[in-house]
């Protein structure tokens, strides 16, 4: 299973993931109720608590994924704090407000950022410490933040975020395509790295990760 309720992510990792022969559903599906406590100081940590609250909330193995943006200028935040970043119920527009006015006035090179996401694997075993084996990657995908919003596709804090390929002023993740962002976005790539992990861990015994 993924350690999610977002239709919208659990969609995205079912494309990234590829594994056709296992069957990814959500938290929802499964009628898991209560969350996490959130409360790690690092992407890794956050997704270990997810993927355990997961795996042990339903006996199967469990991803999750924890992600968010980094920036230099302002010593990595907004970090885990990515998605409550102007409050605990802040939209997107009103996230990404908040940090262009932090950054209000600053050049190109002092904008530069990284999206960042981190994939674990919660697996039962009982051999593992706590019953559970863990497995984590990581992915990055460098670039900056944009002087103004521009796009409107994806979310988060993409209609800001000009990955590294992109001169200053160039595409946002806002406005690229759903492909084009696969092709190098941070859950793409923690994803890529996570996939075979999948395979090896579970074994071709395994028809569903539920």
């Amino acid at each position: 299973m993924v350690a999610t309720r977002s239709a919208h992510k659990l969609r995205e990792l079912r494309q990234l993931l590829d594994l056709p022969d296992l069957e990814l559903v959500s938290l929802d599906d499964l009628g898991v109720e209560g969350e996490p406590i959130e409360d790690g100081e690092t992407f890794e940590a956050n997704a270990r608590i997810k993927a355990r609250f997961a795996a042990r909330a339903t006996g199967l193995p469990a991803l999750a994924d924890d992600s968010g943006i980094e920036v230099d200028a302002l010593g990595g935040r907004p970090g885990v704090r990515t998605r409550r970043y102007a409050g605990p119920d802040a939209t997107d527009p009103e996230n990404n407000a908040k940090l262009l006015g932090e950054l209000a006035g600053m050049p190109p090179a002092r904008r530069r950022a990284r999206y960042v996401c981190v994939l674990a694997l919660a697996i039962p075993d009982v051999a593992a410490a706590g019953g559970l084996r863990l497995l984590s990657r990581r992915g990055t995908c460098r670039g900056r933040i944009a002087s103004e919003p521009r796009g409107s596709g994806g979310f988060g804090y993409d209609p800001i975020f000009e990955p590294a390929p992109e001169p200053p002023g160039g595409r946002t993740f806002g406005e690229y395509t759903a492909a084009e962002k696969h092709a190098i976005s941070h859950r793409a790539r923690a994803a890529r790295r996570m996939a075979p992990v999948i395979r090896a861990a579970l074994g071709p015994a395994v028809t569903n990760l539920r």
